[in-house]
C-alpha cells in the first residue's frame, strides 16, 4: 500500500503538480537542490568536447546551468508537463529549448554520439537493464554518465531532521548501501561503475559514475 501511494505521489508530481516540482524541490532539501544539481558539473569534459545528454530533464534548471556554462546540451523527460516547464525556462532566460519527449529505455539519439550523460535524482528507471543497455550504446568511448542518486543534509538542525524522516517515508533516503552494492545496481555490458560522497557544506550527495569502455574481446 505504502509503495503505491508513493508511485501516486511521484506520478501527481512529475505530471499534474509539475508547477509545484520547483518549490517542493527546495523546501524538501532548505534550498540546497540546485547546489546538489550542479555538482554533476565538475565531472563532465570540457564544455567544447561535445554533446551532453540530460535524461529526466525535469523543470530544466540543469539544462539551464549547462546552458549558462557553455555547454551544448539537449535533455529527454518522459513528461509533457515537465517539458513545457523547462522550455518556458530555458526561453525566458534567451536560450533554445533542445527538449525530447521519450523513455530512457529507448533514446531517440545515434550510437555513440554523446560525450556525457547526466541525471539527477532519477526514479528506479535508471538501474533498469533497458537504460543502461541505451547509456552504453549512445556514450562514446570512454565518456562518462553522471548520476546523482540522492542527497542528506547533515546540518540543519531539527529541520533536517524532519525532512530525513519525510525522506524514509518517501523512500528517497541517501543511499546507505556499501559501493559494491551501489556498483551492482549500475552492473551492465559495457560499462564501468564507480561512487562517490561529495561534502557541500551543511549536506552530502551520492553520485555514481558510469564509463563506457572497452568492450572485452573473447577469445
Amino acid at each position: 500500500m505504502l509503495n503505491r501511494i508513493r508511485r501516486f505521489g511521484f506520478r501527481l508530481l512529475y505530471n499534474e503538480c509539475a508547477f509545484a516540482y520547483d518549490r517542493v524541490s527546495r523546501l524538501v532539501s532548505l534550498s540546497q537542490w540546485r547546489c546538489w544539481q550542479r555538482s554533476v558539473i565538475p565531472f563532465l569534459p570540457p564544455n567544447d568536447a561535445g554533446l551532453i545528454l540530460e535524461l529526466a530533464h525535469g523543470s530544466g534548471d540543469l539544462q539551464l546551468d549547462l546552458a549558462e556554462s557553455g555547454f551544448r546540451a539537449i535533455a529527454l523527460d518522459l513528461s509533457a508537463n515537465m517539458g513545457r516547464l523547462a522550455r518556458r525556462k530555458l526561453e525566458r532566460a534567451g536560450f533554445s529549448a533542445r527538449l525530447l519527449r521519450g523513455d530512457a529505455g529507448r533514446l531517440p539519439i545515434r550510437s555513440n554520439s554523446v560525450s556525457a550523460i547526466v541525471c539527477t535524482f532519477p526514479t528506479a528507471f535508471i538501474v533498469e537493464a533497458a537504460t543502461l543497455n541505451e547509456i552504453e550504446r549512445v556514450l562514446k568511448r570512454g565518456s562518462p554518465a553522471v548520476i546523482v542518486l540522492s542527497g542528506l543534509l547533515t546540518d540543519g538542525g531539527w529541520r533536517a531532521r524532519v525532512i530525513r524522516i519525510l525522506y524514509r517515508l518517501t523512500g528517497q533516503s541517501y543511499s546507505e548501501s556499501k559501493d559494491p552494492e551501489l556498483r551492482s545496481m549500475f552492473q551492465a555490458p559495457g560499462l564501468s561503475a564507480q561512487t562517490r560522497a561529495l561534502a557541500l557544506g551543511g549536506s552530502q550527495v551520492q553520485i555514481v559514475l558510469l564509463r563506457k569502455v572497452e568492450a572485452t574481446v573473447q577469445v
